[in-house]
């Protein structure tokens, strides 16, 4: 019996086993699961960030385009709150105009009484230098003239005032203007943008859009300077009605003050001149009084000086006795009775002689008083005359003064508003004025 071999042909290559190749298809199934997952979830994943950029983007859009439509509608509001202040601050500047030139016409008619209580003031100022005084007269004239210059100053002021309010009225009105055409360039501008779409032609990517530009401010401040700018306005338009009140309250209230000065000056010229005639007439009975005082002081001080030289005579034997006495022998100089009388006599004497004389003095002196002031009666009795001419002199000239000084004062009324408040609040005015 033969054998034969059988011969098997292979590749020449790595044979792997069964359980390595049931392995890789596991592993390339899995990993072809996961992918599979994989690409699930990122398609997943795709589709809700398209879904959710979506929403997010219109209503991104959506909020900004609200957010234009309430800032558009809130610039439109402040720019009503500023156009209706502008227009009451138009109206202002125009009745301050008028009532300047009124007050400048009012101070042309106050040049004629000025000139006369001037005069009066400059004829008082003539008295002599003792009856210079601070008296009532001078009180008042200097009163009519100082109500007279105020109100001339007071005018001068207002008007000034007014000019300067006019200025910041001028400069207010143009930051207002200027306000409000920015505000209308910005809504005109919110409102093409708020006008744009996603389809309009005039849209394109800019360079650096989330910048700041230059000079920009908060939301807080902004809405603080549109405040701030209407409550100028409103504080100009405040004091421009103060100003023009207290113009027409200016003049009514220095015609007042005119007239109830006058007669209160006129009362006091009066009253002065009796008083300084009363004066004069006092000083006249002072002098006479005054004469017999010192006849009867001369009289006294000659009894004085007798009295003392009889007083100096008793003095001199008083101390001509003790001296004497002190010449006695040793044995009999002692200090008994007659020593101590005659020291208490000499000490009696000296202080009666000290009296004397210092009532001499005292009388001589009251004599140089009483006559020197018995030369001051007669000096002050000149300067009486001299003021009692001088003050009849000036009111003669103060009662030229009549009611046709202040008749342009009276018939001129610069501000007929005035009236047409006094016809809506029903008051009467006074019909002596």
């Amino acid at each position: 019996m033969s054998f034969h071999l059988a011969v098997s042909m292979e590749k020449p290559v790595q044979h792997l086993a069964l359980s390595d190749w049931k392995a890789r298809v596991d592993r390339l199934r899995n990993v072809a699961n996961a992918r599979r997952a994989d690409a699930f979830s990122t398609r997943n994943s795709s589709r809700m960030l398209r879904n959710e950029t979506r929403i997010e983007g219109n209503w991104a859009n959506y909020e900004s385009k609200e957010a234009l439509v309430v800032r558009i509608a809130e610039l439109d509001h402040w720019r009503e709150l500023i156009a209706k202040t502008f227009g009451r601050l138009e109206l202002e500047i125009e009745a301050l105009r008028e009532e300047k030139k009124a007050a400048e016409s009012e101070l042309d008619s106050q040049i004629r009484p000025l000139a006369v209580i001037a005069k009066v003031n400059s004829i008082r100022d003539g008295r002599l230098i003792p009856e210079t005084t601070h008296d009532a007269p001078d009180t008042e004239i200097k009163n009519e003239l100082y109500i007279l210059e105020n109100n001339q100053r007071l005018l001068k002021d207002r008007c000034q005032k007014a000019w300067e309010k006019l200025i910041r009225l001028e400069e207010v009105r143009f930051k207002i203007q200027r306000e409000l055409a920015n505000k209308q360039d910005t809504e005109d501008m919110d409102s093409a943008l708020v006008a744009l779409d996603r389809n309009s032609s005039n849209i394109s990517f800019k360079p650096d859009p989330l910048r700041n530009p230059r000079e920009c401010c908060s939301y807080e401040h902004w809405v603080e300077h549109a405040k701030n700018m209407k409550q100028l306005a409103e504080n100009e338009l405040a004091d421009t009605a103060a100003i023009r009140d207290a113009l027409f309250v200016c003049r009514q209230k220095s015609r007042d003050l005119l007239e109830a000065q006058r007669a209160r000056t006129e009362y006091s010229l009066r009253k002065r001149i009796f008083l300084t005639q009363q004066a004069h007439n006092e000083l006249e009975w002072q002098q006479l009084k005054m004469g017999d005082s010192i006849k009867e002081l001369t009289c006294e001080i000659k009894s004085l000086e007798e009295a003392l030289l009889s007083k100096t005579n008793v003095l001199k034997l008083a101390e001509t006795r003790l001296e004497t006495r002190a010449m006695r022998c040793i044995t009999e100089l002692c200090l008994d009775d007659p020593h101590q009388l005659l020291c208490k006599e000499v000490e009696k004497l000296r202080e009666i002689c000290r009296c004397l004389t210092n009532q001499i003095d005292d009388a001589k002196a009251n004599f140089n008083l009483l006559s020197d002031h018995a030369k001051k009666i007669d000096e002050d009795l000149e300067h009486k005359k001299h003021s009692l001419m001088i003050d009849t002199e000036a009111l003669q000239l103060h009662e030229t003064l009549n009611e046709e000084e202040f008749a342009v004062l009276k018939d001129h009324n610069p501000c007929p508003q005035t009236d047409l408040n006094l016809e809506l609040t029903r008051v009467q005015p006074d019909p002596r004025k």
